[in-house]
């Protein structure tokens, strides 16, 4: 079984919030650390985790771009596992 795609839309003059709800994943575990790896184009605004929840802030791109996120949370369980997004950018 796959798990479904992560596909957002972003305006290149935006400045908004990604993230990802790890809960279902975490099965009562909690999240001890969250990185993002952020590809050239896209400027990190800042970031921050919950137990459950990973949050990223971002501006810029470039329209008609399309960029790829990664999400890697490590847990107080000893864990750790990836989600990727794709943020395609438009103008709106």
């Amino acid at each position: 079984m796959g798990e479904k795609k992560c596909v957002r839309y972003k305006d290149p003059n935006a400045t908004l919030d990604y993230g990802f709800d790890w809960t279902d994943w975490l099965n009562g575990d909690t999240i001890s650390g969250s990185t993002w790896v952020v590809p050239t184009g896209l400027t990190e605004v800042s970031k921050n985790y919950t137990n459950v929840l990973a949050t990223i802030w971002l501006s810029e791109g470039t329209a008609g771009s399309v960029y790829t996120l990664v999400n890697r949370i490590t847990t107080v369980g000893g864990r750790t596992e990836d989600r990727t997004m794709t943020i395609i950018m438009r103008n709106r």
